[in-house]
């Protein structure tokens, strides 16, 4: 029962994209890259670093409109396995990459602050399947609860961004 109430709590999501496993793993490995893909659909991304490496970070400014206030997000990489596997743990951040609470006030500080994220890329016949399964870390029940109760949410804000990554790769 434990197992299951656990499983619960892990956000899937899967891609197929129409393109080779090294395009898209260097997609991921590139602060030019992500710049013109990673986050929700009419959100801008500015890439502050990226560190792609163990111990490494990528922190990331979010705009909605011009003129709007940024928020931001970073990944602290655990692996990177090139080209198959990353591990990271992700966070809303501040300006200077510390770790802050979701800025949304709906979700009432009960949003996990840290998500541990585990991207699998598997190429068959020239696409590769994104495999991303997270889950929080260090979380509180409420935090828990509050993140298994957002995984809609979630889908449709990673949908977007697999969208957004879709026309990148057709592009480039």
């Amino acid at each position: 029962m434990a197992n299951a109430a656990a499983d619960s709590q892990i956000f899937a999501i899967s891609r197929t994209l129409n393109a080779p496993r090294e395009r898209v793993w260097a997609a991921h490995a590139s602060a030019e890259a992500l710049s013109q893909w990673w986050g929700p659909k009419g959100c801008t991304i500015r890439v502050i670093k990226l560190d792609f490496r163990p111990g490494g970070i990528f922190h990331y400014a979010m705009s909605f409109q011009p003129g709007a206030p940024e928020m931001f997000g970073r990944f602290i990489y655990r692996e990177v396995l090139a080209p198959s596997r990353i591990v990271y743990v992700s966070s809303f951040s501040d300006a200077e990459g510390g770790i802050t609470r979701a800025p949304f006030p709906q979700l009432d500080g009960k949003f996990p602050l840290e998500v541990l994220n585990t991207m699998t890329f598997t190429e068959a016949a020239g696409k590769t399947t994104v495999d991303l399964r997270g889950g929080p870390i260090n979380a509180t029940d409420d935090e828990r609860k509050m993140f298994a109760g957002m995984h809609d949410s979630m889908r449709g804000g990673f949908s977007g961004t697999f969208d957004q990554l879709d026309a990148y790769l057709a592009k480039a």
